[in-house]
């Protein structure tokens, strides 16, 4: 399978060239892209990325200009760069290991699913890598999601996942892009989507800090009330 792997990233400094030498040493038989967008860092990250670029042959770099920061935008950027009809997307702080895409690409293979998601068990297990608060937020929210769209994956939340880039180019113009969870734009937009989930461990962020505030719950809850306003079925 050839997919082109998209990573948002702001201020990763610290992180983003471990992850993508991971990603390197993990995927050494596929043919892939890695594309990062960088949101505008301050810390030093777009200096890293330029010099990575240099190195790495499979490595696009994107630096979006603008003022305000928003994760969508960043992984829409990325995927209008993207060669490859299928693409895969995670975060840039180190808590989706790389290790889990081989089981993606198997399990995108073996069901022909239009998106695979690398899922946290929020329901049923302790996420240690998450807060109390992160954990119980996030459970609250899937199963409001549930509840209005149908249950699509375990994990609607997950910023890790595999999919079919048709999917992006047929639903683009229906799509809230705006803030950091992309994945239930894409598969809230259309109602046939078929979604497989691959049970991850959400590992602990290595440098840096979480941003997730009360913000970003506000564009969720923007985000919900947009889909249910713009149904296509």
């Amino acid at each position: 399978m050839k997919f082109s792997i998209v990573i948002p990233v702001y201020n990763e400094k610290k992180n983003i060239s471990l992850l993508i030498y991971k990603i390197l040493s993990t995927l050494k038989k596929n043919n892939y892209e890695i594309i990062i967008v960088d949101d505008s860092s301050n810390d030093g990250s777009k200096e890293v990325l330029l010099n990575l670029v240099k190195k790495i042959k499979k490595l696009k770099v994107i630096i979006r200009k603008n003022k305000i920061k928003d994760l969508s935008k960043s992984c829409r950027d990325g995927f209008e760069k993207s060669k490859f009809d299928n693409i895969l997307v995670m975060d840039g702080d180190l808590q989706h290991n790389p290790k889990y895409i081989p089981k993606m690409i198997k399990q995108m293979k073996k069901f022909d699913c239009d998106c695979v998601v690398g899922s946290r068990d929020l329901t049923n297990s302790r996420v240690h890598s998450l807060s109390l608060f992160r954990q119980f937020a996030s459970y609250i929210l899937i199963k409001f999601f549930n509840i209005i769209f149908g249950k699509k994956t375990i994990d609607p939340m997950s910023g890790f996942f595999l999919f079919k880039k048709k999917i992006y180019s047929k639903n683009k113009n229906i799509l809230f892009l705006k803030g950091f969870k992309i994945l239930a734009d894409l598969i809230y937009a259309n109602k046939n989507i078929f979604v497989k989930d691959v049970l991850i461990k959400f590992d602990y962020r290595n440098k840096g800090k979480s941003k997730l505030n009360i913000r970003i719950l506000l564009i969720l809850i923007q985000f919900i009330i947009f889909r249910l306003l713009n149904r296509n079925y």
